[in-house]
């Protein structure tokens, strides 16, 4: 069932046509990614279908009573607003129910005695029987914990940036809708909650467009592929695998036309020489056809070029972590760590947020000093790092002249220089882009060109903080292949498990505590390597309650601040929580039942499993909410 038609989209930015006239159909089954170079247009495409930005030409069409939900790269938030708050926000009676909801419950804590509020949550309660919003509200408690948000009650302006891009994945995700689109979705998340939001998104019923940078991602979540290139939008069916031979086949067909249409060009050429002229109809016509060959040229670039570039000398001595120690705020991130660092490492650090790998990477590039240890460093050593905050960038500059600012040329391993304007080349900044000013780059455009000022340095050491949360595919392709040639060592953040695939060889876990385990390998192979004796998954677990304990312990640390008491809301939930656990463990009974006896019913028996899955989750989310109040009513009772 089409649930959304678009039919020839124009869109552009004063003189740059981002896409043109560009047509496409989703259907209600569709889990598209959609892909291209920063800067084509992408996130304005998806602003455009949910009516955040205007079109120049075209029409867009949804079906009736069609619903769209939508995670924007930068989402906007009340900082005064309540995590669960934000989390309703949306449109639908069933939202508005559950504000309604939220704010008498607010008003109780403040007034527990005021007989009207507590008339007016009785006339709610019952309405929320009605329309099952119990079942919303449970997932959307369910679905913030899986993300490591456990006070529901702290204002948005109290987390930090990491956990307000989860609160809006978390509230993308609630929304009831036919159309689910995510910029961006596993920005700032962790290896684990990645796998987590692949299993979730494979299980939802309903449409699905996002952009992504992942591309393991893409392929285990997605049916079809949009390229946005050129201003033209390219359909693929298939996960990103297929959607890489198919492309390769198109690109083969471009090339094969275009060694035609130049042979074609040359003999028209010759005989335009000889000097004919349009003396008759076929003549002029023949005229036409070479003034039409000359104007059809096509764009054959490249993305994937050899960088064969040089790096400084390095010598033997490059950097030494000795018995390294630091701490923020009495916690613990890196704990008596030892690492000498060698001329050829790849490693890849991973690890739940705000465990500390960041900070290891500024005490290698001495932004910050070691509490206890020793960081020392070699005399050759000349780092280069790529950090997860934006540069302070001089937006009048050219893009050429940022670059330059660095140097104006870099020497390849055979003595060659490559100049600047050609490195902007092969890093997909036209000639005509590089006299253009910084303020008119995209977010990801200025970022890819930070990247490559970085590189510009010529640096021996390369220290990359998450390089994959902002460049899109075919910069993360190049910059892969630029390691691969790399003659020293890399370093790096990530939680994208296809470019650590790629180019690390070693990995180290941040486990928690401070405590860092080294790894030799890949990421796929430090998987398999935990897999057995114990799972992937028990370790995963270990993390996730690392991070739990962490986010739960600031919950506590806020709770206590205000007061060692429950909420209202807290106190009701608290007292009700182990018969709403009990009622769904008899549902999960009476379903597993009717599964046992479904026989060769086969639409009954799927209606029954994915009944199950979900009744699952809840029971899932409901056992963790009654671990926090259980704890917190310990916390309070032992401050007593």
């Amino acid at each position: 069932m089409n649930i959304l038609s678009a039919e020839n989209l124009t869109k552009r930015y004063s003189e740059k046509v981002l896409f043109h006239q560009i047509s496409f159909g989703i259907d209600h089954d569709d889990k598209i990614g959609l892909i291209g170079v920063n800067g084509t247009g992408k996130t304005t495409l998806l602003k455009t279908i949910v009516g955040r930005e205007s079109l120049d030409e075209g029409v867009l069409v949804t079906g009736r009573d069609v619903t769209i939900g939508y995670l924007p790269q930068n989402p906007e938030f009340d900082g005064e607003t309540t995590v669960l708050n934000h989390i309703f926000q949306g449109e639908s009676p069933i939202m508005a129910l559950i504000r309604d909801y939220e704010h008498v419950v607010q008003a109780l804590e403040e007034d527990a005695g005021n007989e009207v509020t507590q008339q007016q949550l009785t006339a709610l309660n019952s309405k929320m029987d009605a329309m099952d919003a119990w079942k919303i509200e449970s997932e959307a408690k369910s679905i913030l914990t899986k993300l490591g948000i456990y006070n529901y009650d702290a204002k948005i302006g109290t987390l930090s940036g990491g956990q307000r891009r989860r609160v809006a994945l978390a509230a993308a995700l609630i929304q009831p809708c036919d159309l689910l689109i995510l910029d961006e979705p596993t920005n700032h998340i962790d290896d684990t909650l990645i796998k987590w939001l692949e299993d979730y998104l494979n299980g939802r019923q309903g449409a699905l467009l996002m952009i992504t940078h992942d591309r393991y991602f893409l392929d285990r979540v997605t049916n079809t592929i949009w390229e946005l290139d050129q201003s033209c939008l390219y359909r693929y069916e298939g996960n990103y695998s297929v959607f890489l031979e198919k492309r390769a086949e198109r690109e083969q067909e471009v090339i094969r036309k275009e060694i035609k249409r130049r042979n074609m060009f040359r003999t028209e050429l010759e005989w335009i020489r000889t000097g004919a002229r349009a003396r008759s109809t076929k003549q002029k016509a023949r005229i036409d056809r070479f003034e039409q060959l000359k104007e059809a040229k096509v764009d054959l670039r490249k993305d994937n070029l050899d960088i064969m570039v040089g790096s400084r000398r390095l010598g033997k001595k490059i950097v030494c972590l000795d018995h390294v120690s630091k701490s923020f705020d009495n916690q613990v991130v890196i704990s008596d760590f030892e690492y000498t660092v060698l001329k050829d490492d790849r490693i890849g650090i991973i690890g739940a947020n705000g465990q500390g790998k960041s900070t290891l990477l500024n005490l290698i590039a001495e932004k910050f000093q070691p509490d206890e240890g020793q960081v020392d460093k070699g005399d050759t050593v000349v780092v280069g790092y790529y950090s997860q905050e934006n540069e302070d960038m001089d937006e009048n500059l050219k893009v050429i002249e940022y670059i330059r600012e660095v140097a104006e040329y870099i020497t390849t391993k055979d003595h060659m220089q490559i100049t600047a304007s050609q490195m902007l080349e092969r890093f997909l900044f036209s000639k005509e882009m590089q006299y253009t000013r910084i303020d008119r780059l995209s977010g990801g455009e200025r970022r890819r060109l930070y990247l490559l000022r970085v590189l510009m340095g010529n640096p021996n050491v390369l220290l990359l903080d998450e390089p994959t949360n902002d460049l899109d595919i075919q910069t993360l392709t190049i910059l892969e292949e630029y390691i691969q040639h790399f003659e020293g060592a890399v370093i790096t953040v990530s939680h994208d498990r296809y470019f650590l695939d790629k180019i690390a060889d070693k990995i180290f876990l941040f486990m928690g505590d401070g405590k860092i385990k080294q790894y030799t390998g890949n990421y796929t192979q430090y998987i398999e390597l935990n897999a057995d004796p114990s799972s992937i998954n028990n370790q995963q677990d270990k993390r996730q309650q690392s991070e739990s304990s962490t986010c739960k312990k600031e919950a506590y640390q806020q709770q206590r601040a205000r007061a060692p008491k429950f909420t209202y809301k807290e106190k009701i939930e608290y007292e009700t929580i182990d018969d709403k656990i009990e009622t769904l463990e008899e549902k999960l009974v009476k379903v597993e039942e009717g599964i046992h006896n479904a026989g060769s019913d086969y639409v009954r028996l799927q209606e029954l499993t994915e009944e199950k899955e979900q009744l699952e989750g809840e029971l899932e989310g409901l056992m963790e909410r009654w671990t926090y109040l259980n704890e917190l009513a310990e916390t309070i009772e032992n401050g007593k």
